[in-house]
Formats: structure tokens, C-alpha cells, sequence
């Protein structure tokens, strides 16, 4: 089976299906990691308020949990993702 075949058969729109595919590339062995969206939708070709949306359908279906990190100043820090499933 291919590295992404569970996430291919996932009822998900094809703009969930590239973030997930962006956000795995780009995890560590926890599953973690904390791209921009920015970052994310200029490395896709999508607008950020696509990602945004993709992202919000991967936390529908289970596969993605998105946390807001904090600066020790207070301030807000990039938001963590953890991929939930190996896809």
C-alpha cells in the first residue's frame, strides 16, 4: 500500500488531501509540526483562506489537531499541528 492510500480513500475535498500530504511532509516522528498558513498556501499555490478551510475539514475528520502556542512574553506563537492518523 502507498504511504498516502488511507488518505486517498478519505471522503475529503482535494484541498484537505494536499494540506494533509504538506503538513505529513513536514511533521516530525510525533506527527508534529507548525507551518504558517501563509507558508502553507504559498508553498500549495492556494489562498489562505483555502488552507484555512482544509485545515478545518482535516480537524473534522480526525486527522489533524491544531493548538495555539504561546510566547513566554504572553504572545501568540504559530499554531502546532498533530497529524491524529498515519495516513
Amino acid at each position: 500500500m502507498g504511504y498516502f492510500s488511507k488518505i486517498y480513500a478519505e471522503e475529503l475535498p482535494h484541498r484537505a488531501k494536499a494540506v494533509y500530504m504538506y503538513l505529513k511532509d513536514r511533521s516530525d516522528k510525533n506527527g508534529q509540526c507548525y507551518p504558517a498558513i501563509g507558508t502553507i498556501a504559498k508553498e500549495l499555490h492556494l489562498s489562505r483562506r483555502t488552507v484555512e478551510r482544509a485545515i478545518e475539514d482535516l480537524i473534522r475528520a480526525g486527522l489533524v489537531k491544531k493548538e495555539q502556542r504561546w510566547r513566554e512574553n504572553g504572545g501568540r506563537s504559530s499554531l502546532l499541528y498533530t497529524l491524529t492518523d498515519s495516513g
